[in-house]
């Protein structure tokens, strides 16, 4: 059975930091490059970060440049998200998804459930 299991998220304030995790199962992690995707409150899904499968090249939203770090280890089946930074807008359910391609238009095979992220005083 395939899983994504999403964690780390939470309540922080504007200016603070989390880091989200998303443990894989069930496929060939390695294979895949990885996604995090978010949707903020009455909005659409908003990709945010990509990285290949060997971890090697990264990609980024323009509204999380220089504030987003996505990671990967392949070893722990474990691709990561490092937010500083955050802002209000950043509040959304985050996702991590797995595509086989590495390449925009991403089509994911596989979905987490999602984590909330809030930013908020």
């Amino acid at each position: 059975e395939v899983q994504l299991v999403e964690s780390g998220g939470g309540l922080v304030q504007p200016g603070g930091s989390l880091r989200l995790s998303c443990a894989a199962s069930g496929f060939t992690f390695s294979s895949y490059a990885m996604s995090w995707v978010r949707q903020a409150p009455g909005k659409g899904l908003e990709w945010v970060s990509a990285i290949d499968s060997g971890g090697g090249s990264t990609s980024y939203a323009d509204s999380v440049k220089g504030r987003f770090t996505i990671s990967r280890d392949n070893a722990k089946n474990t691709v990561y998200l490092q937010m500083n930074s955050l802002k209000p807008e950043d509040t959304a359910v985050y996702y991590c998804a797995a595509d086989p391609v590495g390449s925009p238009p991403y089509e994911f095979d596989y979905w987490g459930q999602g984590t909330q992220v809030t930013v908020s005083s």
